[in-house]
């Protein structure tokens, strides 16, 4: 058995602003409608790989987004049902549909014993936030800020200031295409993921992300791969000895189709392996 556990947003799933191809490309179908308007596309391909994994392979949608925002994706929700989520990057987990009370009741205790409260952190960058900058911010779930943000305006240098001070509190930041994101290191996608995988059993784990805020998951992950853009692809070309997981050779919404076949190639490897073994024992 296997885990797969997965960032969504960027990874797997593409909004208009980050597809890279146009939306009317051959090979993308719809994944995601706001207020009745479609909003993301996932590949065609990708998703017939995921419907297709093997049935010992536990795949695991692991996002920022919160379960409201998760429960969007209809594809997820219809066509590949998964039986864990782990959603608001950690915060929250989702078993068979269901919010993981206790889960969330742990993070909750975390985050009172490590981190500042949010209002602490609101205060810390009251003075750098402004309309000019900042089209609207929320605080998600009562985890974590996402600030939606007009990125070509962002005071980088004052950013970076607060950003260190940030670390010093218990918390971190990504910046994600238009989104700020301000979290508490306890709430993070590994922790959520390491606690289902408890649940399952010592199993190899595959992970793939494009932002920093999976970094950890990929750390923790025996077998990792990012596609060619994002957070993570950036740190790769500033310092690559730092920055060791698998890249694909496309961007954009196509490179999940290199992810998918990543991760078929890793279970037949490890089945490969399985069976030599088991051959040897017969002999």
């Amino acid at each position: 058995m296997m885990i797969y556990a997965s960032d969504l947003d960027q990874t797997l799933v593409y909004s208009r602003r980050a597809l890279r191809i146009p939306e009317d490309t051959p090979g993308l179908v719809p994944a995601e409608w706001i207020n009745g308007k479609l909003s993301a596309f996932m590949s065609a391909y990708a998703l017939e790989r995921l419907q297709s994994l093997p049935q010992d392979i536990v795949f695991m949608p692991v996002t920022t987004r919160t379960v409201e925002q998760y429960r969007r994706i209809h594809i997820f929700q219809t066509e590949c049902i998964p039986k864990y989520a782990v959603t608001s990057n950690g915060g929250n987990i989702i078993v068979d549909g269901q919010v993981d009370d206790e889960w969330n009741l742990h993070i909750r205790s975390l985050l009172r014993q490590q981190a500042a409260a949010p209002e602490e952190i609101l205060d810390l960058f009251d003075d750098v936030l402004s309309p000019e900058w900042v089209i609207n911010q929320r605080l998600c779930d009562e985890l974590f800020y996402a600030l939606l943000i007009e990125r070509d305006k962002l005071p980088m240098e004052r950013i970076a200031d607060k950003i260190r001070v940030l670390e010093t509190l218990g918390w971190e930041s990504s910046i994600q295409g238009r989104k700020l994101y301000l979290v508490p290191s306890a709430v993070n996608k590994r922790a959520a993921v390491e606690h289902i995988r408890q649940r399952i059993g010592d199993v190899p784990v595959i992970a793939s992300g494009d932002s920093l805020l999976d970094r950890c998951l990929l750390d923790f992950a025996q077998h990792a791969i990012a596609p060619s853009h994002g957070e993570l692809h950036v740190e790769r070309q500033r310092v690559p000895e730092q920055v060791p997981y698998q890249f694909t050779k496309q961007f954009g919404a196509f490179a999940a189709d290199e992810i998918l076949d990543y991760v078929h190639r890793i279970h037949n490897d490890q089945q490969t392996q399985i069976d030599h073994a088991e051959i040897r024992e017969t002999v």
